[in-house]
């Protein structure tokens, strides 16, 4: 019995190896290779943010009457203040006074056209520096005939004498201690005459638009800078006699108060309108003004 039996195992042992050894045995498919995450898209750079508005954006500008008179300053404001979120509080006078307003506290920054003044302002410790940035000419203008004849002469200070011993000549000063006042007084100097007192010598004591009117008015002879006569209304009254010599050239500074003297005061406001001042932007408009108005260039950028 265990004859048979060891004899069944045994066929059946075979047969389960010949039925494995006809099936094919497949191969694992491969695994498809990992795909690449896809890069994260690159965030876009966030926009650059405003400059901050100013702490104090308002700056205390004061300035002579010709930079106002003229337009200028009326032209390059808006975009000054476009450019820096600053504010321009503007007050305009002679240059004396604007000065002062410098020494009492009720400015920041000064742009005026008075040398000694403003030396002697910085000499006492008020500002640390004169920024001369511009100038333009003075011209003397008065009446188309000329009585005097300042139009042969060589220089402001030739045309002085003249009116001085002309009978039919007057001359009107502004009087006020400005820049043009002290250009007006040197020129006296240089020609050693004492105007003061003198019947054909009117002293207005006011700003540079009053004094053409009263020039205008009277036939008189007048000392101005050429931009505030060009934007008068009476200009058409009076005609240019004699400009552009060597002791007429007009110099314009600004001087930021110093925070030594007036720890108030908007220095940070005054660095920034300097600086806007005597940038490319603002020296191209300065050349630029006038020119199609008047076709000839009224500011010149030092």
């Amino acid at each position: 019995m265990k004859k048979v039996l060891l004899i069944s195992a045994a066929v059946i042992l075979c047969l389960a190896m010949i039925t494995g050894c006809g099936q094919t045995i497949e191969s694992p498919e491969p695994e498809p290779p990992a795909q690449e995450e896809p890069a994260p898209a690159a965030e876009p750079e966030p926009e650059p943010e405003p400059d901050q508005a100013p702490a104090n954006p308002v700056i205390r500008l004061s300035t002579t009457t010709s930079v106002n008179d003229s337009g200028l300053l009326s032209y390059l404001q808006p975009e000054f203040e476009k450019d820096t979120g600053f504010i321009l509080e503007v007050t305009s006078a002679g240059s004396g006074a604007a000065i002062e307003k410098g020494r009492t506290g009720d400015a920041d920054c000064l742009l005026v056209h008075s040398p000694a003044a403003e030396n002697e302002f910085i000499d006492e410790g008020f500002g640390e520096e004169r920024v001369t940035f511009m100038y333009n000419f003075y011209v003397i203008v008065g009446p188309e005939d000329d009585p005097a004849g300042v139009k042969e002469c060589a220089d402001a200070s030739e045309a002085f004498v003249k009116i001085a011993e002309n009978a039919d000549a007057t001359f009107v000063s502004r009087g006020d201690d400005s820049g043009t006042h002290n250009a007006e007084l040197k020129i006296w100097g240089i020609a050693d005459i004492d105007p003061e007192g003198q019947a054909w010598y009117i002293s207005t004591g006011q700003g540079m638009g009053a004094s053409l009117n009263i020039a205008s008015e009277t036939g008189a002879y007048i000392l101005t800078d050429k931009a505030t006569y060009l934007a008068h209304e009476q200009r058409d009254t009076m005609v240019i006699l004699l400009e552009k010599s060597d002791e007429m050239r007009n110099n314009y500074s600004m001087i930021a108060i110093s925070p030594e003297r007036w720890d108030n005061t908007n220095r940070e406001g005054s660095d920034a309108f300097i600086a806007w001042m005597t940038s490319q932007k603002a020296l191209d408009m300065i050349d630029d003004y006038g020119v199609a108005e008047y076709g000839e260039q009224l500011f010149f950028t030092s």
